[in-house]
């Protein structure tokens, strides 16, 4: 039996007054939440904040990004070490932000992947399609081009070590979301894919879905089989619409 992971994607939003607010708001009902597992990625400035407020808590924290460097002269970077060192049990890769905006290829990504379970983090892997992939109907070899570079550099059992998140490009903070049958075909995908390297991994992976996920169309996309969780953007950022998707994924 798979357990449930609902992580929130602050992205770059938030203050220290904010993030006190929000995080005392899902501690107040936290405990409605027994079975999800719960976990929120912050702008790495604030993670000692997020450490203080959280530890000893049933909620979990990580990055949003990696290095794949240990140490050195790269300005700017965060080592898996540092965020390890904060406490932080999850590092998001490969979001399509990242690959966009900063040009992140599949094999870098794949490096960041590595570089996470060297330091002892979970990678939140996200892989996804843009709408003019999709209207080409190449999501299957986008999504398997992008699987296949973490598989040819790490292996199929350290891929089973992360998480996946299947993130539509086009319904990432655009108000659409696929559909609930849209997301399990492409979930169900990724799963069949991997359980022809290993049958085990496959049923044993998280595969969460991404791309407006909100408190209103989660029970709906979670009911599905092959989606575990929720990697929540927007929605994350208002703690009565994070632990309803929280509450929907038990």
């Amino acid at each position: 039996m798979r357990q449930p992971l609902i992580a929130g994607n602050w992205k770059m939003n938030g203050s220290r007054e904010s993030v006190k607010v929000l995080l005392d708001g899902i501690k107040h009902s936290v405990h409605d939440v027994s079975t999800a597992q719960m976990a929120v990625c912050a702008p790495h400035i604030f993670l000692g904040d997020v450490q203080a407020q959280l530890e000893n808590s049933k909620i979990a924290w990580g990055g949003q990004d990696i290095s794949v460097h240990e140490s050195g002269a790269y300005t700017g970077e965060t080592a898996g070490s540092m965020l390890a060192d904060y406490g932080c049990e999850f590092v998001i890769i490969g979001h399509s932000e990242r690959r966009t905006y900063h040009a992140e290829s599949d094999q870098l990504v794949a490096e960041k992947f590595a570089a996470a379970r060297q330091s002892g983090l979970t990678p939140i892997f996200c892989i996804g399609e843009t709408l003019q992939e999709r209207e080409k109907h190449i999501t299957e070899q986008v999504v398997a081009r992008q699987i296949d570079a973490v598989i040819n550099h790490c292996g199929v059992k350290m891929l089973g070590e992360g998480v996946v998140a299947y993130e539509p490009v086009w319904a990432i903070g655009t108000g659409v979301t696929a559909t609930p049958d849209q997301a399990q075909e492409a979930h169900n995908f990724i799963r069949t894919k991997i359980a022809e390297l290993d049958a085990k991994v496959a049923d044993e992976l998280r595969i969460l879905y991404g791309g407006s996920m909100n408190a209103k169309n989660a029970a709906d996309l979670l009911a599905q089989p092959d989606i575990d969780g929720g990697l929540i953007g927007g929605a994350s950022l208002k703690s009565a619409d994070f632990m309803t998707i929280c509450q929907a994924a038990q």
